[in-house]
């Protein structure tokens, strides 16, 4: 039998996975007698999690609905960045994690305090996930848990909201809008809405959203979005946005193969193979960039040969790259030189 703070562990696992078990089916389960299942139930007691129980024959036990995640004692901002961050992973490419997410997501919702669990429920309900961004890979960006959730809703009920925004220009406005759905796109979040100034669909990057969105109490009829759904909007509207490259490159590996180490940031499509014989499969990869540095991080995580279609900028630092490389390998790095090309002066000072 397990020692007594892991059979613990293992209850609560248990008891997060099933709505209801049955005394004797959990008690075997543990390997224990029913006595000893009692002491554990009234032990995760203790420590704050509502277990309730049903007497008679064909009673048992389950995990009520409220809790606020003790031990871990998480605020309402952390619980909303763990939902986000497990839906996230959920929708991610890596094997055996996507599974694993699903099923800790739901355990996390399920013992959510009520008030909470529904601004993160809309928020799972609305949100639109995009799997396979083509575009370049986005900074970080801080939202407001907030403000994120407080969308959510209003996106659910259909309510008109108000909020500021600052442009990419840095023209600020007031917008007046009726939210449609959420879009996680790379590592930012967008609001699709239909614009009552505008009399026009938008997409907003809810980091340049100023304050909180405000509602307005007037509800709407949803209006029939002009494109496959709200991921495709915003995919077609960054589309529009001028970038400085646009990158193409020939990978020789399967498409599939380098689609799921870095596809949620380019776009793979396969190469017909050339004639008989064998072939270990090639595909091309195309990404629009204002940086010609992760391009190069992106085909060398890869790991397979490749070959620089375009644009030229990017062929000279691949070279610059590989002397550089080079040079570390063979351990001739000239320490001097990044002092004798930037400025620096040789005590370190600028």
């Amino acid at each position: 039998m397990a020692n007594t703070s892991s059979r613990t562990l293992r209850l609560l696992s248990l008891l997060q996975t099933h709505r209801f078990w049955p005394g004797a089916e959990l008690a075997d389960r543990l390997g224990v007698s029913v006595r000893t299942l009692r002491r554990d139930i009234d032990r995760l007691r203790d420590l704050g999690y509502p277990v309730e129980a049903q007497r008679g024959t064909e009673g048992g036990y389950q995990l009520a609905a409220g809790a606020a995640l003790p031990p871990l004692v998480v605020d309402d901002e952390e619980a909303v960045a763990l939902v986000v961050g497990l839906q996230a992973a959920a929708q991610g490419p890596v094997a055996g994690v996507a599974e694993s997410s699903v099923r800790a997501l739901a355990k996390v919702v399920r013992v959510l305090p009520a008030r909470l669990r529904h601004r993160v429920e809309a928020l799972r309900e609305v949100t639109v996930p995009a799997p396979g961004w083509d575009g370049a890979a986005a900074a970080p960006d801080g939202v407001d848990p907030d403000l994120l959730t407080g969308l959510a809703l209003a996106c659910r009920d259909a309510e008109r909201v108000r909020f500021g925004y600052t442009a990419g220009s840095g023209e600020r406005t007031e917008r007046h809008a009726e939210p449609h759905r959420l879009v996680m796109l790379g590592r930012r979040w967008y609001l699709v809405a239909y614009d009552l100034t505008r009399h026009d669909w938008r997409s907003f990057r809810l980091d340049r959203i100023t304050g909180a969105a405000r509602p307005t109490g007037a509800r709407f009829r949803p209006r029939e979005l002009p494109a496959a759904d709200a991921a495709a909007f915003v995919r077609a509207g960054i589309g529009q946005l001028p970038t400085p490259y646009r990158v193409e490159a020939v990978v020789r590996a399967p498409a599939g193969a380098v689609r799921a180490r870095i596809g949620r940031w380019v776009t793979v499509e396969e190469v017909p193979r050339e004639g008989p014989g064998p072939d270990g499969g090639r595909c091309r990869v195309v990404m629009s960039t204002d940086s010609l540095e992760w391009p190069l991080l992106a085909l060398g995580m890869t790991g397979a040969e490749f070959e620089v279609i375009g644009p030229p900028e990017l062929h000279d630092l691949l070279v610059e790259w590989s002397e550089r490389f080079l040079r570390a390998a063979a351990g001739t790095v000239p320490f001097r030189s990044f002092a004798d090309r930037s400025g620096m002066a040789p005590d370190g000072r600028w």
